[in-house]
């Protein structure tokens, strides 16, 4: 009976761990440089060689007394036009979750930043094939227990946890169900 709950308790937390491994990845802007004009960051550089994802996260980090961030149109962002901003932010350590595919254009509103090269494009491609990204993104249905289960009952596997706003890490979700289905074989069920 001690290594049935030592299994389940391990199995658990293994699980709950899983979860905050099914959400997209985390762009820190500029990287170490931040959000600045200090030291001629090229931002279009820095997002360029990137794979940007729905359920990506991009983090603006700066001093909110000299910058600050804001989200506007193609028109706006080639021209440095500040004057009616789709979203902004200044916090000085804004969290902005990607919630479509398309570009993400984003400038510093304080005047000249701009013309000096604080904007930057990120550009969410759709992905080849769309219902492969809605298959990795939908719950991985809970395996039914073996009959020749070591187990005396059956533990209930929950579904996969709907996305939240909290900010993800870098592991893809089309793990997750890989990894429960291993976690549940160690534990003693099958999943045929």
């Amino acid at each position: 009976m001690a290594m049935m709950m030592e299994r389940v308790i391990v199995l658990l937390i293994v699980m709950s761990g899983l979860q905050s491994a099914s959400h997209g990845a985390v762009y820190k802007v500029g990287d170490s440089a931040g959000w600045t004009i200090i030291g001629n960051v090229d931002y279009n550089s820095w997002a360029s060689p990137k794979t940007f994802h729905v359920g990506d996260t991009i983090i603006f980090e700066y001093n909110e007394e000299f910058h600050n961030v804001m989200r506007v149109t193609h028109a706006m962002y080639r021209t440095c036009n500040t004057s009616a901003p789709l979203e902004s932010y200044a916090s000085g350590n804004d969290s902005i979750n990607i919630t479509k595919h398309g570009h993400h254009f984003f400038i510093c509103g304080v005047p000249g930043h701009c013309q000096a090269g604080q904007k930057v494009d990120i550009n969410v491609h759709r992905p080849n094939n769309v219902t492969q990204e809605a298959a990795s993104q939908a719950p991985a249905p809970a395996p039914a227990p073996s009959s020749s289960s070591a187990f005396a009952y059956s533990v209930p596997v929950a579904p996969a946890p709907a996305p939240s706003k909290a900010a993800p890490s870098t592991t893809k979700t089309g793990l997750v169900p890989f990894l429960v289905s291993a976690l549940l074989l160690i534990a003693g069920y099958t999943t045929a």
